[in-house]
């Protein structure tokens, strides 16, 4: 609730990853990844939303969604060092995923646990899961509107999050 809304709104920077998670569920976004990403298509603007597109949210399922396996979860996500860079070199509002969490599927066993939650959390940045339609966005260009429900106390919120694109 004391949140200024100028922290919801922000530019897009979509990472196409689905190749790779279709390859591998357990996929991480490197640092070196995201360097690539910016070769081609410009620099991280600060404020931005880095959405990372991973063709999960096909997965309608609500068990293969969540892909849990013997040995835990199994799904894609950030690597400590993306989310290092991502919340300091680029001040980015946020990072959004389509898959239950931001973190991969297996970060209960990483160091720290839940890199991405702890780093990017703790950097004052935001998280946003289950986003779907990412396959209509533009690597970059869209506007990402993500307001939360104003809870007091609140430490998360359910919440719209909404993609503007120029037609």
């Amino acid at each position: 609730d004391t949140i200024p809304a100028r922290r919801f709104i922000g530019p897009a920077c979509v990472i196409d990853v689905t190749a790779d998670v279709e390859a591998n569920a357990d996929f991480l976004l490197t640092h070196e990844r995201v360097l690539a990403w910016e070769q081609e298509h410009g620099r991280i603007p600060r404020g931005a939303w880095v959405l990372l597109r991973t063709g999960w949210s096909r997965r309608t399922d609500p068990k293969e969604f969540l892909n849990v396996g013997d040995d835990g979860p199994h799904s894609p996500g950030f690597h400590k060092d993306a989310t290092i860079f991502l919340a300091e070199e680029r001040d980015v509002l946020g990072v959004g995923v389509e898959t239950v969490g931001t973190d991969a599927g297996q970060a209960g066993g990483f160091d720290p646990p839940f890199p991405n939650h702890t780093l990017m959390h703790g950097a004052g940045k935001f998280g946003l899961a289950s986003l779907r339609n990412l396959d209509q966005l533009p690597p970059t260009g869209a506007v990402v509107i993500a307001a939360p429900l104003k809870i007091v106390n609140g430490s998360g919120s359910p919440l719209r999050v909404l993609a503007l694109v120029e037609d």
